[in-house]
C-alpha cells in the first residue's frame, strides 16, 4: 500500500538512523538526520568500539532495499570461535553448519558506508546540531549550541529516535504518564586495544575466527578487520582484586597480560599506551514501553532496547526493527497510528527476549567455554542436532541464523536446555554422549 509522502526527522545518524533513512527516502517521504555529533566520516574513530557481528537479520534488512553486497566488501566472514585457554593448545568451535558464519566489521567503517549510502538515497544529514527538546504531540524539535542558547524550532509529521541508550527522544517520552523505564549496568567494563595487521598487510590470527580468551570473571576478544588488523575488547570487572579499578600503573598493565593472555600480549600494539589512554567503557541493558507516542514519535534500536553486546545482536535487532517497520508500513499504508502500535506490540517481546540471551551469552563466553561439561554438553546437542536436525536447531543458530522471533529462541532454548541437564546427569555421560541410549532419551524428552 502505497503512502504520502512526509517530513520525517531521524534523531541519531548511527547505523540504525542511517538505514531508516535509506528505507524512508526509497518510499519516497523527505528525510532530515540530526546528529549532536561531528560527521564520523571526518574524525578518527577509535578507542570505544566493539566490533560488529553482522547476521542473517541484519543482512535481510540490508538486502531488502538492496544495500547488501555494498557492507559485505568492507566484512569478514566468521565460522568460528577460536578458544585460547592458558596451558592448552587453541581449539576450534563451529558456528553452525556448513556455510553458516558471522561477519565481522569495523563499527567506524561501517557506519562511514552507511552515511554515505543514505546520502546517495538523498537524505540530509545536520552534523554538530544537538537537540534539546521535543515537542511529542506536535512533532517538533529544538536544537541550539547549549541547553540555555537560543533554540531553533523544526516542525515535522513525524520523529524517530534513533539516539542510542541514552536517547534524549526516550528522555522527553519519559515524562509521560505510564511510561515504564528500567536500566541496569553489568558490573564489567571494556577497552579497546589493536592487534595490528603483519608487515605485507596479513592478519596475526586465523582471520575466520572469532577468537575468545576466556578467563572466567573476565575475557579478551578480538575480530578481524579488512586491513589487517584485529579489534579486541577486554572485558573486565570495574572493581575487584582483577578490576581495572586494580590496574593502575603501566607495570600493572604489563603483569596482567603476561599472567592471564601470554600468548597475544607480544602482538597486542602499544598495549600499555592502548590500556591507559582508550576510555573504559561500561554497559547496560535498558529497556521502555511505550516506544511510540501517537503517530508522530517512535524509538527504534538502542534506543527502545540496549543490551550487552555478548549475543552481537544490538544491530541486528535494530535493523530487524527497520525491516519490520518497512513491512508494516507496505500493508497499513498512511494509518501511521496502527503502524505504530502494531510495531511495538510485535517487536517488545523480542527485545526483551534479546536482551536475556545476551546477558546469558555473557556468562557462557567468559565462563563456561572453557569448562568440560559444558563443551561435552555442547557436544551432545551437536551431534543430536546432526542426526536430528528437524527435531533440535541450537538456541544460538536460531538467534543468529535464522529470522525466527527471538522470544522464540529463548522459551525453545530454555526447554532444551531441561532437557540437556536432564542428560548431563546420565552416569558415565562422558564414554557413552553419542550412543543409541543418549540419542533415544533427548527424542523421549522431546516427545514428552
Amino acid at each position: 500500500m502505497a503512502q504520502t509522502p512526509k517530513n520525517i526527522a531521524i534523531i541519531g545518524s548511527g547505523l540504525v538512523g542511517s538505514l531508516l533513512a535509506i528505507y524512508l527516502r526509497r518510499i519516497g517521504h523527505t528525510v532530515t538526520v540530526f546528529d549532536r555529533r561531528p560527521d564520523i566520516r571526518t574524525i578518527k574513530f577509535s578507542g570505544r568500539s566493539i566490533n560488529l557481528a553482522m547476521s542473517n537479520r541484519g543482512w535481510r534488512s540490508l538486502n531488502e532495499v538492496g544495500i547488501g553486497d555494498r557492507i559485505k566488501d568492507i566484512a569478514i566472514p566468521l565460522d568460528k570461535r577460536a578458544m585460547h585457554v592458558n596451558d592448552k593448545p587453541m581449539y576450534f568451535q563451529k558456528y553452525g553448519k556448513d556455510g553458516e558464519a558471522i561477519w565481522s566489521i569495523s563499527r567506524g567503517v561501517l557506519n562511514k558506508r552507511m552515511i554515505d549510502l543514505a546520502e546517495e538515497e538523498g537524505a540530509e544529514f545536520r552534523f554538530n546540531e544537538k537537540v534539546w527538546d521535543v515537542n511529542l504531540p506536535e512533532a517538533k524539535i529544538y536544537t541550539g549550541e547549549t541547553e540555555k542558547s537560543e533554540w531553533r524550532e523544526y516542525q515535522y509529521d513525524l520523529i524517530f529516535g534513533c539516539d542510542g541508550a541514552f536517547s534524549r527522544v526516550r528522555h522527553k517520552m519519559q515524562r509521560r504518564s505510564r511510561f515504564n523505564y528500567s536500566q541496569n549496568f553489568i558490573d564489567v567494563g571494556y577497552k579497546e586495544l589493536t592487534i595490528p595487521a603483519n608487515e605485507d598487510g596479513t592478519h596475526k590470527l586465523d582471520k575466520n575466527s572469532f577468537h575468545i580468551w576466556p578467563r572466567g570473571e573476565f575475557m579478551l576478544i578480538a575480530m578481524p578487520n579488512i586491513d589487517g588488523s584485529f579489534t579486541c575488547t577486554l572485558f573486565l570487572p570495574f572493581e575487584g582484586e582483577v578490576s581495572f579499578e586494580s590496574l593502575t600503573t603501566e607495570d600493572d598493565a604489563r603483569e596482567f597480560f603476561k599472567k592471564y593472555f601470554p600468548n597475544v600480549r607480544k602482538v597486542i600494539e602499544d598495549l600499555t599506551k592502548d590500556f591507559f589512554d582508550n576510555p573504559t567503557s561500561a554497559m547496560v541493558t535498558m529497556k521502555c514501553y511505550p516506544w511510540t507516542y501517537w503517530n508522530k514519535v517512535a524509538l527504534v534500536g538502542d534506543s527502545a532496547h540496549a543490551i550487552v553486546p555478548f549475543y552481537g545482536q544490538g544491530m541486528n535487532a535494530g535493523f530487524e526493527d527497520i525491516y519490520v517497520l518497512n513491512q508494516l508500513m507496505e500493508k497499513h499504508g498512511d494509518d501511521w497510528d496502527t503502524i505504530f502500535s502494531e510495531y511495538q506490540e510485535e517487536r517488545k517481546p523480542n527485545a526483551d527476549a534479546i536482551a536475556e540471551l545476551s546477558y546469558r551469552n555473557f556468562m557462557e563466553m567468559s565462563s563456561k567455554t572453557a569448562d568440560p561439561k559444558f563443551l561435552l554438553q555442547k557436544k551432545i546437542e551437536k551431534h543430536f542436532a546432526a542426526l536430528h536436525p528437524e527435531k533440535w536447531v541450537p538456541v544460538y543458530s536460531r538467534v543468529t541464523f535464522s529470522d525466527r522471533p527471538y522470544s522464540e529462541a529463548l522459551a525453545i532454548g530454555d526447554r532444551q536446555e531441561e532437557i540437556m541437564q536432564q542428560v548431563m546427569q546420565l552416569p558415565n555421560i562422558e564414554e557413552k554422549w553419542d550412543s543409541r541410549e543418549v540419542e533415544e532419551m533427548i527424542l523421549g524428552l522431546l516427545d514428552n
